[in-house]
């Protein structure tokens, strides 16, 4: 299935109404199961299902980058992918296939389906970086992620997130409806491309909210910047976890909000 698809609309204008055709991102439901059994399910924009799955399930310590696993894709009559199965042996699976979860993920919500405070924490060393970054580097980092949008010019209502190395070069870069599907998608991308841990920075196309943060810190992504701006919970968070965050890189500007040493 296409990730946009055409409607009809009226435009209101100074002039009246005109009838327009738009292309409209494209919303569907995944389930991801592991071993046969549902695991979760969540909303997003056809295409690139097994990365969305991967990712999905590196964010959540379900699975560690090189988990032996097998894949079984299920697809309804109109060639959609509605189902990703994971057939993992049970004493590789992390702690967090052990902890209950509930079986929906909406497009806008990384965290939905947690059950208690505790389960939005994370573990790990903080993290720590040496490189230096200049105004005319994320900038560039910025060109290059826009350049590599295919939906967005279309629609003009789908996130995009775009994973550097540390020289600046592109190594993912995914569009979905929801903002941490398209973080899952270049995570999971990555997983299969055997390469993740060259992923440095993130360049966020949607606000820079606590799971973005988590997800980031499950990769080891020293850096955010984003075209829109942070939570106060995902910079507490970012603080702890040593994750540089920058927040409304636009029209030549940007604001940095934690530690601004990293930055010349």
């Amino acid at each position: 299935m296409e990730a946009g698809l055409k409607y009809q609309g009226i435009r209101i204008e100074k002039t009246g109404p005109k009838k327009v055709e738009d292309i409209v991102t494209v919303e569907k439901p995944l389930q991801i199961s592991i071993n046969g059994d549902a695991f979760t399910v969540v909303m997003q924009t056809p295409g690139e299902e097994v990365e969305l799955a991967l990712g999905l399930l590196y964010a959540e310590d379900v699975i560690k980058k090189n988990t032996p696993h097998q894949l079984t894709i299920h697809k309804d009559e109109e060639n959609t992918v509605i189902e990703i199965d994971l057939e993992i042996e049970k004493q590789l699976l992390g702690k967090g296939y052990l902890s209950s979860r509930s079986l929906l993920s909406v497009s806008s919500c990384g965290i939905c389906g947690k059950q208690s405070i505790s389960d939005l924490g994370a573990s790990g060393e903080r993290l720590s970086s040496t490189e230096k970054l200049t105004a005319p580097f994320i900038f560039d980092l910025q060109n290059k992620m826009h350049a590599a949008q295919k939906i967005f010019p279309q629609t003009g209502s789908i996130h995009g997130a775009a994973l550097f190395d540390v020289h600046g070069n592109l190594l993912a870069c995914k569009e979905d409806i929801g903002r941490h599907n398209a973080l899952d998608k270049s995570v999971g991308a990555l997983i299969l491309q055997g390469n993740l841990d060259m992923a440095k920075t993130l360049f966020f196309s949607g606000r820079i909210s606590y799971e973005i943060v988590i997800k980031s810190f499950r990769a080891k992504i020293h850096t955010i910047i984003a075209i829109s701006g942070p939570s106060s919970l995902a910079l507490d968070y970012a603080k702890e976890f040593g994750i540089h965050i920058i927040g409304f890189c636009r029209e030549n500007r940007f604001t940095i909000y934690t530690d601004p040493t990293f930055f010349e």
